[in-house]
């Protein structure tokens, strides 16, 4: 079952949270924008449409009714569906993007053979992630029975994503990082760096071999 309750119930306040943290946010966002190819894409958990819209992203699945209404609201074509059971024929799309979805998804390893099997042949998978062994990721592990989010969350780290990737048949492993600072501290757009270990929001792009 999608752990949708959340998202329904706390829409507004999910909202909120990127007009409190812009910052962070933006720098989210364009380490996100990096590992984007180009082509015919679609985002699995496309939420608001808070990255879809900037990333000029058609496509999403989101199986919140509330969620999807907004995305569609911004000309997003929304299918509700879960990552596990996407509603695409098999190489539909160049890339499919998951920005801190993989997390409350209920089956990891159907949801990547889910965009496995959607994805173009050298199709790119790109995921973002906050690693769960970097500053924010033990800040929100510690709290997430508080919050009425992350409390239905899985978190993962960068080394696990990785493995599970390979395992599915992808390679050609690309990262991005950024977050360096306490969200609160942040007051700028933070820079992207290549790589992983230094920044809490990971961007992990990898290829259909």
């Amino acid at each position: 079952m999608a752990k949708i309750e959340p998202f329904e119930e706390f829409t507004e306040r999910y909202e909120e949270w990127f007009e409190k943290n812009r910052y962070a946010y933006l720098s989210e966002l364009n380490a996100v924008k990096k590992l984007i190819p180009e082509g015919k894409g679609v985002e699995i958990g496309v939420g608001s449409g808070r990255f879809a819209v900037p990333l000029n992203i058609k496509y999403g699945v989101e199986p919140s009714l509330k969620m999807a209404k907004i995305s569609k609201e911004k000309g997003i074509f929304v299918i509700r569906a879960v990552a596990e059971y996407l509603p695409f024929k098999d190489n539909s799309f160049d890339f499919c993007l998951f920005v801190t979805t993989i997390c409350f998804v209920d089956d990891i390893d159907k949801s990547i053979k889910e965009a496995y099997r959607i994805l173009r042949k050298e199709g790119k998978i790109v995921i973002g992630i906050i690693d769960k062994n970097s500053p924010l990721g033990v800040f929100y592990e510690k709290i997430k029975e508080k919050s009425p989010f992350y409390r239905y969350a899985t978190f993962y780290s960068t080394e696990e994503l990785t493995h599970i990737l390979s395992q599915k048949g992808f390679g050609n492993f690309r990262y991005h990082q950024t977050i360096f600072k306490k969200l609160d501290d942040i007051k700028s757009v933070e820079s992207v760096k290549e790589g992983y270990g230094e920044g809490s929001f990971v961007v992990i792009s990898a290829e259909k071999l």
